[in-house]
This record gives C-alpha cells, structure tokens and sequence, in this order.
C-alpha cells in the first residue's frame, strides 16, 4: 500500500514551523510525524503540501493509496485501523479525518459514500505551535515505548548518578560520564553517538536525539527534546528544537519550539510566565492576530534559520518567523515576522542575497549543501511574509 501524509488544516495554525516543512516533518518527542508512522506502518510515506514545498517533498501517488492526516499521531490502535483500510473506506474522529482510501481514478473524494469508520479512542494531535512542546512529554512517552520495545539499552556508566534506570534506554555509540539522570519523572532517552558533558543534570521526560550534545553543567528539565546534530547548554525546560540548532550557552529557554537551523547567541533568555500571571497569547498567522493559548506558560516560538545575539530577551508568547536576524538591547515586540533584522529598537528587511550567504555557511559547516530547492523554499517565504514587514 502507498501511503500519502496530507498536511490538512493543522497546516497554517502550525507556522512558522510549516512554512518550510509539511506537518508531517515537525519534529515531537524522539521523532518526526513521518518517522513515526512509518516505523508502524512498516513502509515509507510522500506527501501532500503546499506546491512551493512539492520539489522537496513530492507526493508519489500510486493505483491504490491511503492519505493520513499528518496532525495525527499514530499510537497501536491507529496505527493498524490504518494499515487495514479498505477501498471506499475512511477512518474519522468526529468530525475530523484521519485518514482513507483513494485510487488514481478517483476525480474528488465525497465522504458521503465512504464506510466511516469511527475512531473512539485517543491519540496525540499537534494542531497548533504551542502543542509541540506543551504534549511532548506524552509523545516522548508514547516513542519511548515503542522503540525501546524488546530492545536492550547500552550500560549505564559507573561515573553517572542515576535514578530509575530501568526508564532509561542508551543507543550505540552515545557517550556520558559524570552526569545526573533522573528517569522517575519520566523516560530518558539518549541516541546514537549524541553526548552528555560532564556535570550536566537531566529530568525526565528527555529525549536527546542522534549526534545530539548536552554541553557541561547543563541544567535540563522534561519534557525536552534535543533534535539531531543539535546543541544545548545552559538551562532548558519542556522544550522542543529541531535538528541542527545551537543553543550551546548559558541561559535560559523554557515552554518554546526552536527550529532547524536556528542559532541563540550566549545568555540569550526568554520569559515563559507573564508578571500578572495571565493567560499567554500568541501571533496567529491565521487570524492575523494574538489568540488564547489556554496556557499561563508559554515561551518562545522560533522559525527556521532564525538567529538571535549575545544577551538577546524574549518577552512571554514570543513568535519568530522564519530567518529572523534579532540583537541589541531591550525586549523586542513579540511578534517577529521572517527575514527581520533588528531588535527593540526597531527593525529592517534581511535581504534574501546576504541571509542565503548566511545559510550556506551554516549547512556547510554540518556538509549539507544549501541547493536551489532550499533558496525557493526561502524566497517563497520573503514573498509571503512581506506584509507583516514594516520597514
């Protein structure tokens, strides 16, 4: 069966992170949307996103396929409902698809004449920004168990203070001397060939993921996910950042998503608790606005290759577009739009030629080439983004 991952109407209240992914890329607990259904589903997945992300992301589509709604997240039940859909079939909760069958004959889907099939139980939605870090430790929860399943971990070394080490599972190649690991409060997951520097404090739930690195005296509190080839130091809590990022300083980031790319100058802070104690809320690309979260902790939301300097102060519910250049003194406003460059005392246009020559260096330095797909990707968003620019 070919599988296809729709982006859906998840799509937008996700951005900045879907302006340069689909949904099914972003990445909660160990892994991406994609790498989970597709170690459940036992086969690869394509996609179905916006057409300036298709060079990048194709959608290969067969005779017989299956479309899934990347802001689901599989778990056991799901997961076999849709390896086992049927021609004429779709699987829904509520009102809301999850996933069904299509042919290449078909001129458009009428769910009128499908079979719905009801979904009664629960799984993870990722439906906003905010449920990336605020639902990452059920995800982590939910992957660690699958992936450590059967397997057996990599011994605990003599020099680490740990507590519940049955919840904690090590992948080849991963190095950690010296550290505390504190699995009561929730799984601990440390991946292939990632490290944990000396002196450095972890609580669960905490997934550091490949060729990760904690650097020393860092002070991590769950539900954090550290991406692949990404790095923290400094101290962070409930936190998600894709792969690729540094925040290799003291500091402090807590209840955010950081995404690839993205680089946080030393000291670098952020406020995740408004003074009043209040609601946080959020810009939404959707409605052009700020709207409720439902959260009193809420931190900051970063796009891709955004970059922030030395001693940089994000206020509470703080929106980063996509590569954002912010320094200087002061708490720049709370709304950042893509290829900004500036900081509290105001802000001008990063121009596409000198935030791609950033860009290159950046990727080339971790030997991935910045190629013409990724600068589309990029100008599309300069172009779309022009209207929150005020320069």
């Amino acid at each position: 069966m070919n599988y296809i991952l729709f982006d859906g109407p998840a799509r937008n209240a996700l951005l900045p992170f879907t302006f340069t992914r689909p949904v099914a890329d972003i990445l909660v607990g160990i892994m991406t949307i994609r790498q989970k259904w597709e170690m459940r589903l036992g086969s690869t997945t394509t996609t179905l996103t916006e057409e300036y992300l298709s060079d990048k992301f194709p959608m290969v589509e067969l005779e017989q396929n299956v479309m899934i709604n990347a802001s689901f997240l599989p778990n056991d039940v799901l997961a076999e409902m849709v390896g086992n859909l049927e021609s004429n079939q779709a699987i829904f909760k509520g009102d809301e698809v999850i996933a069904f069958y299509t042919n290449d004959e078909q001129e458009e889907v009428d769910f009128d004449t499908y079979d719905i099939i009801e979904f009664h139980d629960e799984c993870i939605t990722i439906k906003n920004t905010w449920d990336i870090f605020s639902k990452n430790n059920l995800a982590i929860e939910e992957d660690f168990k699958y992936i450590t399943e059967g397997r057996k971990s990599q011994g605990i070394p003599r020099s680490v203070n740990v507590i519940a080490a049955d919840n904690i599972f090590i992948e080849e190649g991963a190095k950690l001397e010296f550290v505390t690991l504190n699995a009561s409060t929730g799984p601990i997951y440390i991946g292939k060939d990632a490290e944990i520097m000396e002196g450095s404090m972890i609580r669960g739930p905490f997934a550091l993921c490949d060729n990760a690195s904690v650097k020393m005296g860092s002070k991590v509190y769950g539900a954090t996910t550290v991406g692949p080839h990404s790095r923290i130091g400094g101290e962070v809590k409930n936190t998600v950042i894709f792969a690729h990022s540094n925040k290799g300083h003291e500091g402090y980031l807590g209840d955010s998503v950081i995404g690839e790319w993205c680089n946080m100058g030393a000291d670098t802070n952020n406020s995740n608790l408004k003074n009043n104690y209040e609601e946080v809320k959020l810009w939404s690309y959707e409605t052009e606005g700020f709207i409720k979260t439902g959260l009193q902790f809420c931190g900051l939301m970063m796009g891709d290759h955004s970059k922030c300097g030395i001693n940089t102060m994000f206020n509470t519910g703080t929106v980063v577009g996509v590569s954002a250049n912010v320094f200087g003194t002061g708490f720049p406003r709370n709304f950042i739009p893509s290829f900004s460059w500036g900081g509290a005392a105001g802000f001008t246009t990063y121009i596409t030629k000198k935030a791609f020559e950033t860009a290159r260096l950046v990727m080339g330095r971790r030997e991935i080439e910045f190629d013409e797909r990724e600068a589309a990707i990029l100008e599309h968003v300069f172009e779309e983004s022009k209207k929150w620019r005020k320069d």
